[in-house]
């Protein structure tokens, strides 16, 4: 059960931007199925219906959530190389997602259909477009990109440590007798080297697109 406000905020000290600050506050200590409005008032020593008069409902709380995120997404300036301006595009918005972990979940799946959202994900086709790869190729790049920069960050906020495990498991001395290529292997999978892998991926990735936006350029397929 909710955890009753126990300081009540003076009336009218209450702004949208101090309602967001611990919103994210909440949603990271107790991840996005533990959050609730309630929680939220008690955060910030305030009745819930204090919190209405800003945001009429949770689902309206989380599109201000995205929305300050994607606010926050440089997008690259058309003075860089192509290439260049697409790896920071790319860099750009998993540094967003991740700057919340625990909100993350949510702003991968979530539609970007709000006007703020649109006018950044409009800047981001453009840059596919900016690569000469045509409408077709520059959504399919568009979306391929959006599979790798998911799939990424949700391994990296909520991703194989974090998420469920088997009942039936090995001791360690088992795990390295019969399966030495996964102990080997997992050296390299933990948080200090997210960043090596995602970049690793990331140029791999590029220079994919490289050789298509060539292709596309000398009438090839």
């Amino acid at each position: 059960m909710d955890a009753p406000s126990k300081k009540k905020r003076p009336r009218g000290k209450l702004s949208r931007e101090m309602i967001e600050d611990a919103a994210f506050e909440v949603i990271e200590r107790e991840g996005l199925s533990g959050f609730s409005m309630r929680k939220l008032a008690a955060r910030l020593g305030c009745e819930a219906m204090s919190i209405y008069h800003h945001f009429p409902s949770q689902a309206h709380l989380y599109e201000a959530l995205v929305d300050r995120q994607m606010s926050g997404l440089v997008i690259p300036d058309d003075s860089l190389p192509w290439r260049e301006r697409a790896r920071v595009g790319m860099q750009e918005f998993r540094r967003v997602a991740t700057e919340h972990p625990a909100f993350a979940p949510f702003i991968v799946v979530y539609r970007m259909n709000s006007p703020p959202c649109l006018a950044k994900l409009n800047a981001i086709i453009g840059l596919f477009e900016d690569g000469g790869f045509g409408p077709e190729l520059s959504a399919r790049l568009f979306r391929a990109a959006g599979y790798y920069l998911m799939g990424a960050i949700l391994d990296e906020t909520a991703g194989y440590a974090k998420g469920p495990s088997a009942v039936t498991t090995v001791s360690n001395e088992e795990l390295a007798r019969d399966y030495p290529s996964v102990v080997k292997a997992g050296a390299y999978f933990g948080a200090a080297d997210f960043d090596k892998t995602f970049e690793l991926g990331l140029e791999m990735f590029l220079d994919e697109m490289e050789r298509v936006r060539e292709a596309a350029r000398s009438g090839g397929r």
